[in-house]
């Protein structure tokens, strides 16, 4: 008899729940907060938590036309820079703080398309140790219309480099949907498919998620 074993361990679909919120600042500055929970990377499910600020460039006229009724103010800069810190506490694992860098490129397409490259660095700080990932999304996402209703969906794959492993070790595929509710609220549900090499054997994750956003804004417009 001959027992075939399998290189890589598959899991049953996990939900992920997240909030996010925005103050926009100003026209050039925005503050965010995040509360959600979190598998990726080959790490162990966590909560993450904390606050950054967003700093934009001027919105360019062709963006503002592919992005006229999104809520977030990010989709309708070119370039966005963001710093921010996250604490992820664990039933599994010691705690880790970390500063988040990020960079974000948007680029309109034809057919009402909306490009986006994120590049973010990761530093990670637990017991006294330091770890650093560098990740790069890159997303494209179109508006639909349904009468005068305006979602999305949207297509995203992001690779990860863990220090820790000397390697490209994560890639993670997405695919989800928003839908505004009024003014200040869209909700985003996806799936994400992710296969982690870190570890032997290698790990395959199916996650379910959902987002919920809200938009404030500081000043009139």
């Amino acid at each position: 008899m001959i027992t075939t074993v399998s290189l890589a361990t598959a899991q049953s679909p996990q939900f992920l729940p997240e909030i996010d919120s925005s103050v926009s600042i100003n026209p050039l500055v925005c503050l965010r907060f995040q509360a959600k929970q979190t598998r990726e990377g080959g790490d162990p499910t966590q909560a993450e938590l904390g606050p950054s600020v967003d700093f934009y460039l001027k919105p360019w006229i062709r963006l503002k036309s592919v992005t006229a009724f999104d809520l977030d103010e990010a989709e309708k800069r070119a370039l966005i820079f963001s710093a921010g810190y996250r604490i992820l506490p664990s039933a599994d694992a010691s705690t880790v703080q970390r500063l988040q860098l990020v960079a974000t490129a948007n680029f309109p397409l034809q057919w009402g398309l909306l490009l986006s490259d994120r590049s973010r660095a990761d530093n990670d700080w637990t017991n006294g140790e330091y770890d650093w990932r560098y990740r790069n999304r890159i997303s494209l996402q179109k508006s639909l219309a349904v009468h005068s209703y305006h979602p999305k969906i949207y297509l995203r794959a992001e690779e990860f480099y863990e220090s820790k492993y000397q390697k490209w070790s994560t890639t993670a595929l997405y695919l989800g949907a928003t839908f505004p509710i009024r003014s200040h609220l869209e909700l985003s549900p996806y799936y994400d498919h992710q296969n982690n090499t870190g570890k032997k054997p290698n790990q395959q994750l199916n996650q379910l998620g959902l987002i919920a956003n809200f938009y404030f804004t500081a000043t009139k417009r």
